[in-house]
């Protein structure tokens, strides 16, 4: 990212306006061509408010040009010599340093010292940057959902619809901000734990282990997703890509007419057309596997960032987009096998 404040056009005009320091322009003047610190060969101003060519109260004419740089002091070179026999204000004039080498003590305009951006301050990302990030997003999700097991059940069964809208909204917030916010990312962890960790009480208590069930299966898709990704036997390549959009949004539409329907009470079952039948077999369990697998082509993406932000030397605050890309997967994953499984045992 440029830096916005120290921009070379800026103080050009600042710096070098017509008639600062009551002489003209050097002849060149970018930066670096012909600094402030080399000998101005030009003459000063001639004839400049209006004096004469020789001598003005006995000193070198202004017409005559200068043999010594500007970064002599104004009593010796400025002016055309001595001020009234003393240095200008009795302080020396401005360093040798030339302005495009050194400005104000910083070291350039386009490497001002004191002054970095974010890649440079806090270093290139890694592995391990990712990991403590990930651990800690997680740990909040699973804090969450501790909490909806020790409430009681009707409270638990409120933040599950709580958790459900605030983790809506703070993954759309989350998705289209530029920069990271960790304390956005924390809290759709907690709604998120709330989310899950309220609707799977609510399972168990008609379908006992099926929150184990549903952890052990997310896990198990995850670890064989990330083996086969780091042995090079799945990538995620642009035809990979295009089909998961497509079947993506499919799905997104399908969800989305799914819940209107359930919210209207056009379908009564309690996972709407996931109980319809077809063929005498649930829908839910021929969406449910498809879902799944778009899930596990999720994490495929998810790991393909991480890897990539590593090697280019991504900033380390990217850490935080890498953890929040991972949660939602699994989160998303989770559910849909809670929800399979749940459809499974249906007549238990």
């Amino acid at each position: 990212m440029a830096n916005p404040i120290f921009k070379r056009d800026s103080f050009r005009k600042t710096a070098m306006s017509q008639g600062q320091f009551g002489y003209a322009q050097p002849q060149q003047g970018q930066y670096g061509q012909q600094g402030y610190g080399e000998p101005y060969s030009q003459p000063y101003a001639q004839g400049q408010y209006g004096q004469a060519e020789q001598g003005h109260y006995g000193q070198q004419a202004y017409s005559q040009p200068s043999s010594q740089p500007y970064s002599e002091p104004y009593g010796q070179a400025g002016y055309g010599g001595a001020q009234y026999g003393q240095t200008q204000y009795g302080q020396p004039g401005y360093p040798a340093q030339p302005y495009g080498d050194q400005a104000y003590g910083q070291q350039g305009y386009g490497q001002p010292q004191g002054f970095q951006a974010p890649q440079a301050a806090q270093g290139p990302l890694t592995f391990d940057d990712v990991m403590v990030k990930t651990l800690t997003v997680f740990g909040v999700l699973a804090a969450a959902v501790v909490v909806t097991y020790v409430i009681p059940l009707g409270i638990s069964a409120l933040l599950t619809g709580v958790g459900a809208l605030g983790g809506l909204i703070l993954g759309l917030v989350n998705s289209f901000k530029r920069m990271p916010s960790p304390g956005l990312i924390i809290a759709y962890s907690v709604f998120e734990g709330f989310f899950a960790g309220g609707l799977t009480r609510v399972l168990e208590q008609n379908l006992p282990g099926i929150g184990l069930q549903a952890l052990i299966a997310t896990a198990c898709i995850f670890a064989v997703t990330l083996a086969l990704f780091r042995s090079g036997k799945v990538r995620a390549t642009p035809k990979l890509a295009k089909f998961f959009m497509i079947a993506l949004v499919a799905y997104s539409l399908f969800c989305i007419v799914n819940l209107v329907l359930m919210l209207t009470g056009v379908t009564s079952h309690a996972w709407g057309l996931r109980g319809v039948e077809v063929a005498g077999i649930p829908l839910g369990l021929i969406i449910g596997p498809l879902a799944i697998i778009l899930g596990a082509i999720s994490l495929i993406f998810d790991f393909d960032q991480i890897q990539g932000a590593v090697n280019v030397g991504a900033p380390k605050f990217m850490a935080w987009t890498c953890a929040f890309g991972l949660l939602v997967t699994v989160v998303w994953l989770y559910i849909e096998i809670l929800r399979l499984i749940a459809i499974l045992r249906g007549d238990d």
